[in-house]
Protein backbone atom coordinates (compact mmCIF):
# COMPACT_ATOMS: atom_id res chain seq x y z
CA UNK A 1 0.00 0.00 0.00
CA UNK A 2 1.12 3.25 -0.41
CA UNK A 3 0.93 5.97 2.28
CA UNK A 4 -2.05 8.53 1.88
CA UNK A 5 -0.69 11.39 -0.29
CA UNK A 6 1.99 10.08 -1.55
CA UNK A 7 3.25 11.59 -5.60
CA UNK A 8 2.98 8.29 -7.38
CA UNK A 9 5.27 9.80 -10.11
CA UNK A 10 7.85 9.99 -7.37
CA UNK A 11 7.45 7.43 -5.18
CA UNK A 12 10.04 6.65 -1.62
CA UNK A 13 10.98 4.15 -0.07
CA UNK A 14 8.82 5.55 3.04
CA UNK A 15 5.77 6.06 0.72
CA UNK A 16 5.57 2.09 0.39
CA UNK A 17 4.31 0.82 3.97
CA UNK A 18 3.43 -3.07 4.19
CA UNK A 19 -0.63 -3.81 4.30
CA UNK A 20 -0.19 -6.39 7.75
CA UNK A 21 1.44 -4.06 10.34
CA UNK A 22 1.42 -0.12 8.11
CA UNK A 23 5.46 -0.16 8.76
CA UNK A 24 7.45 2.12 6.33
CA UNK A 25 9.64 -0.07 3.84
CA UNK A 26 13.24 0.96 4.79
CA UNK A 27 16.85 -0.95 4.14
CA UNK A 28 16.42 -3.22 7.11
CA UNK A 29 12.79 -3.93 6.52
CA UNK A 30 12.37 -5.74 3.35
CA UNK A 31 9.38 -5.35 1.46
CA UNK A 32 7.36 -8.13 -1.36
CA UNK A 33 4.98 -6.54 -3.65
CA UNK A 34 2.10 -7.76 -4.58
CA UNK A 35 -0.71 -6.89 -7.30
CA UNK A 36 -1.90 -3.06 -7.30
CA UNK A 37 0.79 -2.18 -5.15
CA UNK A 38 0.31 -4.57 -1.96
CA UNK A 39 2.91 -5.07 0.03
CA UNK A 40 4.31 -7.37 2.46
CA UNK A 41 7.32 -6.65 5.03
CA UNK A 42 9.70 -9.22 6.24
CA UNK A 43 8.30 -8.98 9.41
CA UNK A 44 4.89 -9.74 8.50
CA UNK A 45 5.68 -12.73 6.63
CA UNK A 46 7.79 -14.15 9.05
CA UNK A 47 4.75 -13.99 11.87
CA UNK A 48 2.62 -15.17 8.28
CA UNK A 49 4.81 -18.48 7.63
CA UNK A 50 5.49 -19.53 10.86
CA UNK A 51 1.03 -19.61 11.73
CA UNK A 52 0.17 -20.57 8.33
CA UNK A 53 2.65 -22.99 6.82
CA UNK A 54 4.61 -24.40 9.69
CA UNK A 55 1.66 -23.92 12.19
CA UNK A 56 -0.94 -25.43 10.41
CA UNK A 57 -3.24 -22.48 10.96
CA UNK A 58 -6.20 -22.88 8.89
CA UNK A 59 -9.14 -20.54 9.25
CA UNK A 60 -10.25 -21.36 6.04
CA UNK A 61 -13.35 -23.45 7.03
CA UNK A 62 -16.52 -25.06 5.81
CA UNK A 63 -15.63 -24.49 1.97
CA UNK A 64 -15.63 -20.57 2.63
CA UNK A 65 -12.96 -18.40 0.97
CA UNK A 66 -10.79 -15.56 1.86
CA UNK A 67 -9.27 -12.90 -0.62
CA UNK A 68 -5.58 -12.86 -0.09
CA UNK A 69 -4.34 -9.04 -0.44
CA UNK A 70 -0.96 -9.94 -2.09
CA UNK A 71 -2.59 -12.00 -5.17
CA UNK A 72 -6.54 -10.62 -5.37
CA UNK A 73 -7.46 -13.99 -5.61
CA UNK A 74 -10.64 -15.66 -3.56
CA UNK A 75 -8.67 -18.38 -1.58
CA UNK A 76 -10.29 -21.42 0.09
CA UNK A 77 -7.08 -22.90 1.57
CA UNK A 78 -5.00 -21.64 4.94
CA UNK A 79 -4.71 -17.86 5.00
CA UNK A 80 -2.78 -15.54 7.35
CA UNK A 81 -5.19 -12.23 8.89
CA UNK A 82 -3.27 -9.57 10.01
CA UNK A 83 -4.03 -9.34 13.51
CA UNK A 84 -4.09 -5.49 13.14
CA UNK A 85 -5.60 -4.89 10.10
CA UNK A 86 -7.93 -7.80 9.87
CA UNK A 87 -9.00 -6.89 5.73
CA UNK A 88 -5.23 -7.67 4.95
CA UNK A 89 -5.03 -11.42 4.05
CA UNK A 90 -2.33 -13.41 2.66
CA UNK A 91 -2.86 -16.71 1.46
CA UNK A 92 -0.40 -19.61 1.59
CA UNK A 93 0.51 -19.70 -2.03
CA UNK A 94 1.25 -16.04 -1.39
CA UNK A 95 3.05 -17.15 1.58
CA UNK A 96 5.42 -19.83 0.04
CA UNK A 97 6.03 -17.33 -3.09
CA UNK A 98 6.85 -14.12 -0.87
CA UNK A 99 9.39 -16.20 1.41
CA UNK A 100 11.34 -17.63 -1.50
CA UNK A 101 11.68 -14.45 -3.54
CA UNK A 102 13.01 -13.04 -0.22
CA UNK A 103 15.11 -15.81 1.13
CA UNK A 104 16.95 -15.45 -2.88
CA UNK A 105 17.61 -12.04 -2.50
CA UNK A 106 21.09 -11.15 -0.67
CA UNK A 107 20.37 -7.97 0.10
CA UNK A 108 17.35 -8.58 2.42
CA UNK A 109 19.59 -10.70 4.38
CA UNK A 110 16.11 -12.65 4.81
CA UNK A 111 15.32 -16.17 6.25
CA UNK A 112 12.55 -18.34 6.94
CA UNK A 113 11.73 -19.26 10.29
CA UNK A 114 12.27 -22.91 11.18
CA UNK A 115 9.78 -23.89 13.27
CA UNK A 116 6.39 -22.49 14.53
CA UNK A 117 8.09 -21.03 17.87
CA UNK A 118 10.28 -18.84 15.47
CA UNK A 119 8.03 -15.46 14.96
Amino acid sequence: MRREGTNLEEVRMEDVLCDYCHSSWTLDRPMIEGHHGSCICGTCLRTAYSAVHLGGCNDATDGQTSKCTMCLEERPDACFHSPAYPDAIICLRCIKMAAKALTRDPDSNWKPPTDSTTA
